[in-house]
């Protein structure tokens, strides 16, 4: 399908998606070099953040759907982060080989020196933004994400 054969609303949803590219793209770049002090990056940054956010301890494969990211990906990330001791592996009294995933008091750390250091920056970025513009983006963003799932899941 050409340009010219998209509706209005498919021609500027493509421009928006094209934008969420370039801006993932720059937010991974931006959170790297904000956690690098830190030893961390934005994926291991996001990791710790899901399990310190987590109501309960959670096996990898809960915190990859969470995340909606792949798998194996989230496990490399894990075990890596076990080798530096940030998180470490409980057992899981509901599944014998999916172990849980929990900070350690160095994870725990970790985590709060990469809020600590976002707080002040995200507050810059929001500075020249408007609650409600922001709020409308988040709406539009949660419809996509939830549009974007369910054909997803049809497709399984």
């Amino acid at each position: 399908m050409t340009a010219a054969a998209r509706s209005l609303k498919a021609e500027a949803l493509t421009d928006l998606i094209l934008t969420l590219f370039r801006v993932n793209n720059l937010t991974l770049t931006w959170g790297d070099r904000l956690v690098a002090p830190l030893g961390l990056t934005s994926a291991r940054w996001q990791i710790l953040g899901a399990i310190a956010l987590a109501d309960r301890p959670q096996p990898v494969s809960w915190l990859a759907r969470d995340l909606g990211a792949n798998r194996q990906n989230v496990q490399r990330i894990v075990n890596d982060l076990a080798k530096e001791a940030m998180v470490e592996f409980e057992p899981n009294p509901h599944h014998r080989r999916a172990q849980l995933v929990v900070l350690t008091q160095k994870g725990r750390e970790t985590y709060e020196a990469a809020i600590r250091a976002y707080d002040p920056r995200v507050n810059a970025l929001a500075e020249a933004l408007s609650v409600e513009d922001i709020k409308t983006t988040h709406r539009v963003m949660q419809d996509l994400k939830e549009k974007l799932e369910s054909e997803n899941n049809a497709e399984k």
